[in-house]
């Protein structure tokens, strides 16, 4: 039914927008778009067009982690061990460490609300960006 199917976008609900917009904007980089709400969606909620066209839609209700998806970003460009130590930098709790995954590296971290949010890397693409001088 679905395998043929793109995935358009992934919802969350948050707790707090304010925080939710500054995070995945300030923190993570993404370019938010603040809808205004109506009656329906109980106030205003954001929304985050991604590269490949999966977007990201935030709702202020009750969160639950555990219960959200967990959103993947792929790092085509390698750096994942620079990403992640900017993370914990920005005071970010890093869940998993930079570890093996299939065909690659991966690292998970969590939001202001708990989500658990992941990136992934080729084992092709260096771990680090930054020159050795």
């Amino acid at each position: 039914m679905f395998g043929k199917s793109k995935l358009g976008n992934i919802c969350y609900y948050v707790s707090n927008i304010d925080k939710t917009e500054a995070f995945y904007r300030d923190v993570m980089g993404l370019e938010l778009q603040r809808m205004e709400g109506d009656a329906d969606t109980a106030g205003d909620w954001l929304l985050a067009n991604t590269a490949n066209g999966v977007d990201l839609i935030f709702f202020a209700m009750e969160s639950r982690p555990g219960n959200s998806p967990i959103i993947v970003f792929e790092i085509a460009d390698g750096g994942i061990d620079d990403i992640v130590s900017t993370l914990a930098d920005n005071g970010v709790t890093i869940v998993t460490p930079v570890s093996h995954a299939p065909g690659g590296w991966s690292s998970e971290f969590t939001d202001p609300d708990g989500h658990v949010i992941s990136m992934y890397q080729s084992a092709e693409a260096p771990r680090s960006l930054k020159k050795v001088a």
